[in-house]
């Protein structure tokens, strides 16, 4: 597959994605998962996760958490970074994540909707010795076997849409909407103006209503 940015600059994502946690959640004292939230919803995971070279390598991880948290709450008034010796899970789930991310294209909001921040630190005691590649490789059976709603149904839910309503405001056949809902038919796998006509109506970008955007 072809990666949002090139690997010489995982290193420094790496790094940067690293002390974002650990300051977050070690100096700040924020949870881990409300963090993770607030770094999907002011708009830096997805800077981050596309590459935007003046967050990956642009930022440090204090830096990184201290906007994110300006822009969720409007406070400037940050604790100063306190040195630990040794990589704290914090840290470690920082790296770990970051070269998932880049290695399998997800986006954090659907990484985090399905395998919380949290649990990934915990995975520090099993991994944090072993190759990465054994980690990356359990990420994918946990992403994979964790079964949640559609996009699809969850934004029209959310929207106040009968499937019905939906069908005739985007003028998909209404069929389709069911059967993409239920998983019979990969709406990854849809022609584009059909999945544009439902972005529309929903008010929503199309890679929203994609399960697996990156593919």
């Amino acid at each position: 597959m072809t990666h949002a940015y090139n690997e010489l600059y995982l290193n420094d994502a790496k790094e940067c994605l690293s002390d974002m946690i650990d300051y977050a959640v070690n100096d700040c004292g924020i949870d881990a998962d409300w963090f993770a939230s607030l770094f999907v919803t002011t708009g830096y995971a997805q800077k981050f996760e596309t590459g935007n070279p003046s967050v990956i390598s642009g930022m440090s991880g204090v830096e990184l958490a201290r906007a994110i948290m300006e822009k969720a709450y409007n406070n400037k008034d940050f604790p100063v970074p306190q040195y630990r010796e040794g990589a704290s899970p914090e840290y470690w789930a920082g790296w770990a994540l970051a070269e998932y991310q880049w290695s399998k294209g997800r986006r954090f909001k659907d990484i985090f909707e399905r395998i919380p921040l949290s649990h990934i630190i915990s995975m520090y005691h099993v991994y944090h010795e072993m190759d990465i590649s054994s980690f990356i490789r359990d990420m994918e059976l946990r992403y994979s076997e964790v079964k949640i709603e559609t996009k699809l149904k969850r934004i029209r839910e959310c929207r106040g849409f009968t499937q019905s309503e939906l069908a005739e405001a985007s003028g998909v056949n209404l069929r389709s909407i069911q059967m993409y809902e239920q998983r019979i038919n990969d709406i990854d796998k849809a022609q584009a103006h059909t999945i544009y006509k439902l972005s529309r109506a929903l008010g929503c970008s199309v890679e929203d209503i994609l399960e697996d955007p990156a593919y």
